[in-house]
Order: structure tokens, then sequence, then C-alpha cells
């Protein structure tokens, strides 16, 4: 397998439900392992947390996620955004509407100023995503 980077998220508790919800919105197949299947932790009560899961798309996507344990810290924020981009206006902007729902637009999926639709916004989980639709202009010059 060829090198690659992978966005991995990390949740307290909640991660099984956000890689459901992530799979609704990108489509694709969703593997995981929990802490019980390893042993990996001495609470019992984090035997069925996620331990590491992976959602595949066929578009290419991969998204990694796990529950952090209740014996390490869960960072609060994050100078991480997820980017979405390409010029499937249609695609793209179904993503969005997905991820907006229960979320929050930190800024509008519209024109921007370099002629892509652009738009920012967090999760229900509190993931950051940014959209990118390349408009007409871009795609011309990507072309030539």
């Amino acid at each position: 397998m060829s090198s690659r980077l992978n966005p991995y998220l990390g949740f307290r508790d909640n991660a099984r439900e956000a890689m459901d919800f992530y799979q609704s919105v990108f489509g694709g197949e969703v593997t995981r392992s929990t802490f019980g299947e390893f042993n990996a932790s001495e609470d019992p009560a984090e035997k069925d947390k996620i331990m590491h899961s992976e959602l595949t798309t066929t578009s290419g996507f991969s998204l990694m996620a796990s529950d952090t344990p209740s014996s390490m810290e869960l960072p609060t924020s994050s100078s991480v955004t997820v980017s979405l981009s390409g010029d499937d206006e249609a695609e793209l902007t179904g993503y969005w509407e997905k991820l907006l729902d229960g979320g929050t637009a930190t800024m509008p999926l519209s024109r921007a100023p370099w002629g892509d639709s652009f738009g920012m916004l967090v999760d229900k989980f509190g993931t950051n995503w940014m959209v990118n639709i390349a408009g007409a202009d871009s795609a011309s010059a990507a072309a030539s």
C-alpha cells in the first residue's frame, strides 16, 4: 500500500454515533474495533467503546476515529479542519447540507472572492469542516 494522510478524529464516548453519521453523509463502509476486543482498557465500562474505526468510500475518502479513554485528556479545541473540495457542485453541496444537519455554519456556503463557492461549518459532533466547490473559471483553468 502506498502512503496516505488521513484525518483521525477523537471523541468522548460517541465515536460510533459520529462514524455512523459520517457514513450517512459520505456513504462507504465503516470498520470498527472496540477496546474490549483487544483488552485495551482496564475499565469495564469502556469495553464497547471504539478503539479504532475507519470509514472508506468509493470516492477514495478515508476518515478515522476513536473514543478517547476516560483516563486520557480529550482536547476541547483544535486548529484542525477537515476540507472537502472539488468541482462537482451537486455532490459537494449535498455533503455540506448533510454535515450541517444539527451543526452550525460559521461561514455560509456562498460565492467566494476567488470565484469558487466556499463555506465553513462545525458539525453536531464539534468537527470543523470547509467545503470549496470550484467555480467555472477555476475548473476551466485546471483543464488547460
